[in-house]
């Protein structure tokens, strides 16, 4: 079982920038696909961001170029960059450990953090 803390999020203007940060504990993040999610207000969950036990990154469309997932094994830790930010970037950020994952979907008994909030102000 893997327990998952987020943090670094907040409040920015548009075009700025954030780094997220998920610690992980009780598990090895290496034997899991680690991936950000979001969900705005009235929205379901999205994927955002999945980097794959090899290294290998998939990211939504609508971040593409502009986030950056990263992947620390020996300090448990997954990191999300985020650059060129706007407004529809706004939502709560969640980080997940998935046993299986087909592109930005996770298969099941997916691990959650409890989220960290981002803010993008015009």
């Amino acid at each position: 079982q893997v327990q998952l803390v987020e943090s670094g999020g907040g409040s920015v203007q548009v075009g700025g920038s954030l780094r997220l940060s998920c610690a992980a504990s009780g598990d090895t993040i290496g034997r899991y696909f680690m991936g950000w999610f979001r969900q705005a207000p009235g929205k379901e969950r999205e994927g955002v961001a999945i980097i794959g036990v090899s290294g290998t990154s998939t990211y939504a469309d609508s971040v593409r170029g502009r986030f950056t997932i990263s992947q620390d094994n020996a300090k448990s830790t997954v990191d999300l960059e985020m650059n060129s930010l706007r407004p529809e970037d706004t939502a709560m950020y969640y980080c997940a450990a998935c046993p299986t994952r087909i592109g930005l979907r996770c298969g099941a008994r997916v691990y959650w953090g409890q989220g960290t909030q981002v803010t993008i102000s015009s």
